[in-house]
């Protein structure tokens, strides 16, 4: 008996250290989902993008530095002779129609991941929000039907116990038992389908699911809370907030961007270049330049400085249907914007009607529920004393349950509700607006 309570004492405390709040899911999600990690690592790949794109600003410099022997007979100089001259470059782009359009390039790059990022973590929080409701609404109506059981259970053990005494048929008894066998599937699906949201909820927390891992329980219960909202300050909140607008407004103006880039083709670019030789030696001699002279061929350190300047006259086609694709990309990004834009009173006017909708199916369950209570009750003692018959409990204890989970579904998809609502605003999480540290 002893070692029998120390087991169920261990497995109530392993459940109960497995279990997991919505706070702490959400957290965990934060920390460890990983296409979170992998928007981050997006996020850091911006920066260096970033550069490259403001490279383009940036002086080119560059050293060779050739060295070898050189050897031979020749009249004064010695058969084997080392040598080793150093030749630079710089060139710094003075005018280039490309280059404010790279730097806002850049930073909208930046900003680009930020907003990916924003748009994977609203959405990994929305999902292990959905699954945690609804590993609770489960778990819930698990319970629930569990405690029907045990009341069919008493009530054939009763309906058993008249029998034997000879005030009740067998029929009862048999009845009895059946109507105890009924609940069995509800329990099983229950326990079936919330052993399946708490798998989705391990996986968007980024849980180790390897052998021997055991899956979370979720921490919580599901009330129903009055909520509405006005759909006009909504709207105006999410159009302002929403990380998928954002990154639609911010896809918009990078394909502009992108298409300045191209087009700064179209114009001349000057630069100031800079070259010289360094001779560390007297005394290095090149070929014959076709001088009577030896002393026309020795090699002495030089500096060269001027300009070059380009221009593509002629494209051939190539910027400009560069240009007509791009434009085309930047029309169809303000298609989309336009789209989710416009979707957004939309969604909200449909999730307020839901919302009230539930509102008046709880009210009425809310009155139901109270009238089923008591007419199981009502029916179970009469039952007892043989003044009511099994198809009469059966028919309570079916609306007493139908009210109760009725009650529970209104309160699972009103938390449904609001979790949607929350995503269509944007109240999940947002980066800062306050990006110019992070710019400049």
């Amino acid at each position: 008996m002893n070692t029998l309570r120390t087991a169920v004492a261990l497995m109530l405390v392993a459940s109960t250290s497995n279990a997991i709040t919505l706070d702490a899911a959400l957290a965990r999600t934060l920390e460890n989902n990983p296409a979170i990690r992998e928007a981050k690592i997006r996020l850091e790949e911006a920066a260096g993008r970033r550069l490259v794109l403001r490279s383009t600003a940036l002086p080119d410099a560059g050293v060779q530095i050739p060295a070898g022997v050189q050897g031979g007979k020749r009249a004064g100089e010695k058969s084997v002779q080392p040598f080793a001259f150093a030749r630079g470059s710089f060139a710094q782009p003075v005018f280039n129609a490309a280059i404010p359009a790279s730097y806002r390039r850049g930073n909208i790059e930046l900003l680009l991941a930020q907003q990916r990022l924003n748009v994977a973590v609203t959405e990994q929080l929305h999902t292990a929000r959905v699954a945690f409701y609804t590993a609770v609404y489960h778990d819930s109506v698990r319970a629930l039907a569990e405690q029907q059981r045990e009341r069919l259970q008493a009530n054939a053990r009763t309906q058993s116990d008249r029998y034997e005494s000879g005030t009740a048929e067998r029929g009862a008894v048999t009845m009895a038992r059946l109507l105890e066998q009924e609940v069995t599937p509800r329990v099983e699906e229950s326990r079936r389908v919330g052993n399946g949201a708490l798998l989705k909820l391990a996986q968007t927390m980024g849980d180790d699911l390897g052998p021997g891992h055991q899956l979370p329980t979720a921490d919580g219960a599901l009330h129903y809370v009055a909520a509405d909202f006005n759909v006009e300050s909504a709207s105006a909140a999410a159009l302002q907030a929403r990380p998928d607008l954002k990154l639609a407004r911010l896809l918009v103006r990078a394909a502009a961007e992108d298409q300045r880039i191209i087009e700064a083709a179209y114009y001349p670019a000057v630069a100031a270049t800079l070259s010289g030789d360094y001779i560390p030696v007297s005394e290095i001699r090149s070929g014959s330049e076709g001088s009577a002279r030896r002393s026309d061929d020795i090699i002495s350190s030089e500096l060269r400085a001027g300009g070059a300047y380009t221009w593509r006259v002629v494209d051939n086609g190539r910027v400009r249907g560069a240009v007509m694709r791009q434009r085309a990309a930047r029309e169809v990004n303000e298609l989309v914007l336009a789209r989710l834009e416009a979707d957004v009173p939309r969604q909200l006017t449909r999730i307020q009607n839901n919302l009230r909708a539930l509102a008046s199916r709880q009210a009425s369950l809310d009155r139901a529920s109270s009238v089923a209570e008591q007419a199981v009750t009502d029916v179970l003692s009469n039952l007892a004393e043989g003044l009511s018959s099994q198809l009469e409990y059966r028919s309570a204890e079916s609306s007493f349950l139908q009210t109760k989970a009725g009650v529970l579904t209104v309160a699972f998809q009103q938390s449904l509700a609001r979790a949607e609502l929350d995503r269509v605003i944007g109240r999940y999480y947002q980066f800062s607006d306050d990006t110019k540290a992070k710019l400049h």
